[in-house]
């Protein structure tokens, strides 16, 4: 597992280990389609959400959410369609962000965590 690899999955742990604190339940990590990935899939009493993690060691550049541009919410939408049709579920579904914060990388003790609900339609 190549570097990138290995803090994306680092990233998605930690995003998964802060849903689970708020209740959610993990349906699914890195479900892939022809249309594309979705990094998470969690649910709570009312939703199923599906979850696009972003690492990044700073918000210098740019914050992690504006990598989330109409393509890839294009994408994520298509991919979540796929999903809900070999999975159907009474839940309501949305789509949220979370960007993790890890100026040290793999060795920052406490990553800043933005979870941001319902971050487009």
């Amino acid at each position: 597992m190549g570097r990138s690899n290995l803090l994306g999955a680092w990233g998605e742990a930690l995003a998964a280990e802060y849903l689970r604190k708020k209740h959610y339940r993990i349906q699914a990590s890195g479900y892939r389609c022809r249309f594309g990935e979705i990094d998470l899939i969690v649910s709570n009493r009312a939703y199923l959400v599906f979850v696009e993690v972003k690492l990044r060691k700073s918000s210098d550049f740019a914050s992690a959410m504006e990598y989330v541009d109409f393509r890839k919410q294009d994408r994520l939408r298509k991919t979540a369609a796929m999903y809900l049709a070999q999975n159907p579920t009474p839940l309501r579904s949305r789509f949220d962000i979370i960007e993790i914060y890890a100026p040290e990388g793999l060795n920052t003790a406490h990553p800043q965590i933005n979870h941001m609900e319902d971050a487009f339609q």
